[in-house]
């Protein structure tokens, strides 16, 4: 079904702030959850939201932050977020570093001890908005066999980038460094269809079509991304002190516990190294060229990254945004969570 963005967002912030988060919060966690299903990432979109209220409901999630910022140098910065919900967190940070890499050229922010974040998309987003370019990458929970391996070790680990044109457009991607994103997956059984064979493994280690028999997942370009996912816990996990590889916090295992999440911003100034407009005519130039890229069969044209994404929001804050009646039915109920996600075996039906 079709709801509007504001409707949305309102269901949203009303169900946290009944499991118990601060508004000022929830409503950031709404901002970033309607941006992604806007733009059709609906696996971190309002899905998400009953599994964050269990969360708060439960303790796992700090409602009540001491949030601390400590600058080392010029462009190195420290966010402490004290297991606060990741959204808003993440996105105060990247407030600091573009702040920084305004002043300084080139910001690098690291977002301690947080929860689950979302899109990184809305954050580098940020940036781009103040005519920057962004990069932020975080570490998720293993989830991922490693190239040759049989058993996870790394999460899907995203990276995202993001940089400003002249004509207010943005470059913007933002990817997992597995085939596919778990949400994704989840986004398939919510709607029990089937995923393509190259996502995932069962138990024994064999490509699957079937969303419910997944146990884990595959590294994008076998040993290449592979490589990404491992630079991404070094600069979200080892960099910061925090937990790494395999011993990083699931998702569910106990959601009275604080995850302890790691997130890295990378900001950098375009003036600092160019003409600013220079810069951003050369990106416009650039997406003009995509777009006049000529297509291949069974495509209509060639389109530079984020501009399906960004064309998709742009008619769904207009016409509505599409949620599954399911996830709709809880946002209006008067249930805070339905107990699901506790002690859950992720890949678990």
């Amino acid at each position: 079904m079709k709801v509007t963005a504001k409707e949305l967002e309102t269901l949203i912030v009303n169900k946290l702030m009944k499991a118990g988060l601060k508004e000022e919060h929830a409503q950031v966690v709404a901002d970033v959850l309607v941006h992604a299903d806007a733009r059709g990432y609906h696996s971190h979109g309002a899905m998400r939201v009953e599994y964050y209220a269990e969360r708060i409901a439960k303790g796992g999630i700090n409602t009540d932050p001491e949030i601390q910022f400590e600058k080392n140098g010029p462009a190195a910065a420290i966010f402490e977020g004290d297991n606060g919900v990741g959204h808003f967190m993440a996105k105060k940070a990247m407030e600091e570093a573009i702040a920084i890499a305004k002043e300084n050229g080139i910001a690098v922010v690291g977002v301690r001890n947080i929860s689950h974040s979302g899109a990184l998309s809305y954050f580098v987003e940020q940036a781009a908005d103040e005519g920057l370019i962004g990069i932020s990458v975080c570490q998720s929970d293993p989830m991922v066999v490693p190239f040759g391996g049989a058993e996870p070790y790394y999460g899907t680990n995203p990276i995202a980038f993001a940089a400003p044109s002249s004509n207010g457009e943005k470059i913007i991607f933002d990817m997992a460094t597995t085939v596919q994103a778990w949400g994704k997956i989840l986004h398939h059984r919510s709607k029990n269809e089937p995923i393509p064979d190259s996502w995932a493994v069962d138990e024994n280690g064999e490509s699957t079509t079937d969303p419910f028999k997944v146990k884990a997942l595959l590294p994008i370009a076998g040993p290449k991304g592979y490589g990404l996912m491992m630079m991404v816990d070094i600069l979200s996990g080892v960099l910061l002190g925090l937990p790494h590889g395999k011993h990083v916090t699931s998702m569910y295992e106990d959601l009275t516990e604080y995850r302890k999440l790691g997130q890295l911003h990378i900001v950098i100034n375009p003036a600092f190294f160019t003409s600013a407009d220079l810069f951003k005519e050369k990106i416009t130039t650039s997406m003009e060229e995509l777009n006049q890229v000529k297509p291949k069969e069974g495509y209509d044209r060639v389109s530079y990254p984020g501009q399906r994404s960004e064309e998709r929001a742009k008619k769904a804050y207009e016409d509505g945004i599409e949620i599954v009646d399911e996830i709709y039915e809880y946002l209006v109920s008067d249930v805070v969570h339905n107990n699901q996600y506790d002690n859950k075996d992720p890949f678990a039906k």
